[in-house]
Order: C-alpha cells, then structure tokens, then sequence
C-alpha cells in the first residue's frame, strides 16, 4: 500500500468524510424535499399550518432524516445507526420547543439553534460508533442483504429522481426563464468537458462550440420578438436541449453521464411547463 492509500484510509479522514456526507445528505434533504411540503401544504389547505414555527421544525426534521436514511442504506450501515442519526436531527428541535412554547424564545431561534445544534449530535451520534464511521464504506458491504430489482433500477436512475424533486415546484408555480439563460445550456457542456478534457477531438470541440453559437442566436432572436414568439422560442430551446442531452447520455461523451440524465430531465420539464403556461 503506498503512503497516499495509506493517508486515504486512515481512520481519522474516514470519520471526517462520514461526517461530510452527513452533513451533505442533510443539505440535500432541505433542498430536494422543501418544495414537496410547499405544494403539499398548498393541495392541502395546510400551507398556514406547515408555516408554523413548531410544524416547520418537525418537516425539516423529517426531510433530513429522509436523506440521510436513503443515503446510509446505501452506504450499507445497518438500522440501529441510522435511527440514531435521525434522532440528532429531532432531538435538538424537541429540546427548543418547549421554551417556544412558553414564549421563552423565539421561532427565529429555535430553527436557527435547531441547525446548529444539529452538527455536534451528529458528532455524538458518530463517536457512539466511532469504529464503524471510522471504517472504509465497503467495509459494510457485508451487512447487506443483495438488492431487489426495483430498488436496484431506483438507485440507477438517481439522477432522474433527484431533477425530478428538484423541478417539482415547477409544475405548481410555471415560469418562462430570461432568454439568456438559454446560454448556460450548452455552455455547461464546455466547461465540464473543458475541466474533464473530454474535447481533444476537433470534431467534439467543433459541435458544443456550434451549439453554442446555435443558443446565442436562439436567445438573441427570442429578447427581439414579441413575448408570446419568445415563450415558444425559450420552451423549444430547452426542450432541444433534452434531446441533446440524451444524446450525450447514450454516447457517454463530454459530460458525466449522470450529469446529462438529470438535464435532460431537467430541460424537459422546464420546456413542457413553459408551454403549458403559455
């Protein structure tokens, strides 16, 4: 083993990326599955009742427990861990509510101390098990039982799901996005493959700089026409764009095939909404 493995795996900097993943998934669950509890609160006749501060602690409980569950199964760490890591997410909420209750403090405190507090019974919750946050993710493979079918297509298409919940507030709230935005689609695609070095081939390098030059005169046509030609003009860009990216997908070319999955997803429905809008 050379020294760099060595330093990879030492059991300090494995503790700190378990910690890291945590506090990720954790960000992710806010972000991915707030929008859910908006339009369900809106469905519902309930958005009064989500908006309280006490109701509000509890989903944002609830959508980090969610993530982080889906993500320790997936890195093959048994029940009993992943209970407990969800209680660090409830704890500190359901120690600071009840001085909010008694008006000791205030709403803003509470989710602002709420997150905070979060971080150490994380920690504590990891220190609990130090020896299995300290191990490499594959040192739990054995624990798991063989995956079924359907849990093994949800897990390939994660790059579906996750464009999904992240466009799911489109569907409730549709927009048309500034023409000009049209230009990071393609432009996107330069960079990645620039950082990846996926455009040594001339004729790779010609077709995204064409596409791009495409887009430039795509939004510029669509900032100089009238505002119903223009929605068509940005609603058939990103739906092209879809098209395009599921053609980088199959080629697995330029961009990390999960990257051009989740556009594609992405654009698709960004395009169908802008024409129901219209």
């Amino acid at each position: 083993m050379t020294e760099t493995s060595k330093i990879s795996q030492s059991p300090t900097l494995l503790f700190a990326r378990h910690y890291g993943e945590m506090v990720l998934a954790m960000i992710v669950g806010m972000v991915l599955l707030g929008p859910v509890w908006t339009a369900a609160g809106q469905w519902l006749g309930l958005t009064a009742v989500f908006s309280r501060t006490d109701v509000g602690a509890m989903i944002m409980a609830t959508n980090m427990t969610a993530a982080m569950t889906v993500w320790m199964r997936h890195r093959g760490h048994a029940w009993a861990p992943v209970v407990e890591m969800g209680a660090a997410m409830y704890v500190p909420f359901l120690l600071l509510l009840p001085p909010f209750w008694l008006g000791a403090v205030s709403g803003g405190t509470v989710m602002l101390a709420g997150h905070v507090l979060m971080l150490p019974a994380m920690l504590a919750a990891m220190l609990w098990r130090r020896e299995e946050y300290s191990r490499g993710h594959h040192e739990h493979a054995h624990d798991r039982k063989p995956s079924h079918p359907l849990a093994a297509v949800l897990k390939k298409r994660w790059p579906t799901w996750i464009a999904l919940l992240m466009t799911f507030d489109t569907w409730i709230h549709p927009f048309v996005p500034p023409a000009w935005i049209l230009l990071f689609l393609p432009g996107a695609y330069l960079a990645i493959g620039a950082y990846r070095r996926t455009l040594g081939n001339p004729r790779v390098l010609a077709l995204q700089i064409a596409g791009l030059l495409a887009y430039l005169a795509l939004a510029a046509i669509a900032m100089s026409v009238d505002e119903t030609t223009a929605r068509y003009l940005v609603a058939g860009g990103w739906l092209v764009h879809s098209l395009w990216d599921l053609a980088h997908h199959r080629a697995d070319a330029v961009v990390p095939r999960g990257y051009a999955e989740w556009c594609a997803v992405v654009d698709l429905v960004v395009g169908l909404t802008v024409i129901v809008l219209l």
